[in-house]
């Protein structure tokens, strides 16, 4: 399987889908448990959900540190829609980061008993902030992080 990003020509963001190996609770529960989502964000550098509140205008806040435990960065955010295996709405933004806040869309659905797909729009401020986003190795990032997904629960079935 692999993360397909669909990026329009000047458009303010980016579609981003994955079908996935596995159940549609399993998909959600790796988007919504924080002690979930701390063991697929981020392979080598230690990535923790320090707050993940799952409710109409609740926080999410998690840190990444290098193997030292030195702070590399905090994401953080406001949930503004979750629904159990259908969709989470969010903000997202890295503080001290050089993107501005941006809005997320995530929805959740299912294919059949065994697979389930993920489907994420991502609204920028601008195309050129959107744009230099995928200058970076966020692409390549985002599928990595999707396949430690499926890993994450093929070990711990």
């Amino acid at each position: 399987m692999e993360t397909k990003i669909d990026a329009g020509e000047d458009k303010q963001e980016l579609i981003i889908t994955r079908a996935f190996n596995l159940p549609l609770d399993l998909l959600f529960k790796a988007h919504a448990e924080p002690e979930i989502i701390g063991q697929w964000m981020s392979h080598e550098l230690g990535t923790t959900r320090v707050k993940q509140e799952n409710k109409k205008f609740g926080n999410w806040q998690a840190e990444t540190t290098d193997p030292e435990g030195n702070k590399l960065f905090v994401a953080v955010g406001v949930m503004l829609e979750f629904i159990p295996n259908e969709k989470i709405t969010r903000t997202f933004e890295i503080e001290n980061g050089p993107f501005p806040v941006q809005l997320e869309f995530m929805e959740f659905e299912k294919l059949t008993t065994h697979t389930s797909k993920l489907t994420m729009q991502m609204i920028f401020k601008s195309v050129s902030i959107r744009d230099q986003l995928l200058k970076t190795s966020f692409a390549k990032g985002i599928n990595m992080a999707h396949n430690r997904i499926e890993k994450f629960f093929s070990k711990n079935q």
